[in-house]
């Protein structure tokens, strides 16, 4: 992804328990050009104050910490007033039984912590975008767990009730991890109308991001594992 030299540095704060991890992952993202770590701290306490001083794009949270965990400082930080900073939620494991609860608190996404020095990066400039990102790994455990549920019912549909079939037919593309060029390229379509279609399902569906139109399209039964 290439940063225009006239857009503001990404803000970046990083929250995790582990102090190596801190400022490990604080010394690799200052060094990088157009990005800069603005706080750190060792827990989900006090985020919102934390979050008010150092005013972050994008905070880096670890999931699991020892007295505020991850998923109730990232709904602290969704809740608050204005707009709110991207929730990089940071794991080491692939099967979190967080990692649900938190993309439907509204996280932009998840890592894990031995992604590559590339793969964080690449992840922070992503979600200061406003795109959703995941982990391979957890996208295949998200869909794993919907495989293992019975069918969602049928009035689970009544979610989606307001979408046009157009809407519907983007929607299922996007729960397949096409961007919005290859969704466009399916429905014979032009990629600014895709992108159009995409906002009115975020509204319609008062959803924050691309992630959660996954996490709804499984939910409601639109779309089913293997399809």
């Amino acid at each position: 992804m290439v940063t225009s030299p006239d857009a503001p540095d990404v803000r970046v704060l990083i929250v995790d328990d582990q102090h190596m991890i801190r400022a490990g992952f604080a010394a690799l993202l200052d060094a990088q050009e157009g990005i800069d770590v603005v706080g750190t701290a060792e827990d989900g306490a006090g985020i919102a104050d934390i979050v008010e001083t150092t005013q972050p794009d994008v905070v880096l949270m670890d999931i699991r910490m020892p007295e505020v965990n991850g998923l109730e400082a990232t709904r602290t930080v969704l809740g608050m007033p204005g707009d709110p900073p991207r929730m990089l939620m940071l794991t080491t494991f692939d099967a979190d039984e967080y990692v649900f609860a938190a993309l439907r608190a509204g996280a932009s996404g998840f890592l894990l912590k031995d992604a590559t020095p590339e793969e964080l990066v690449h992840a922070v400039r992503v979600v200061a975008q406003g795109e959703a990102l995941l982990s391979p790994r957890i996208t295949r455990t998200l869909i794993a767990d919907y495989a293992e549920r019975p069918p969602s019912p049928a009035q689970n549909m009544a979610l989606l009730a307001g979408l046009t079939e157009r809407e519907l037919d983007v929607m299922r593309l996007i729960s397949r991890g096409l961007p919005n060029a290859d969704i466009a390229a399916n429905l014979f379509l032009a990629e600014q109308t895709v992108k159009t279609h995409v906002s009115r399902i975020l509204s319609k569906l008062q959803l924050r991001d691309r992630t959660q139109i996954v996490v709804t399209a499984y939910e409601s039964g639109l779309v089913r594992p293997g399809e």
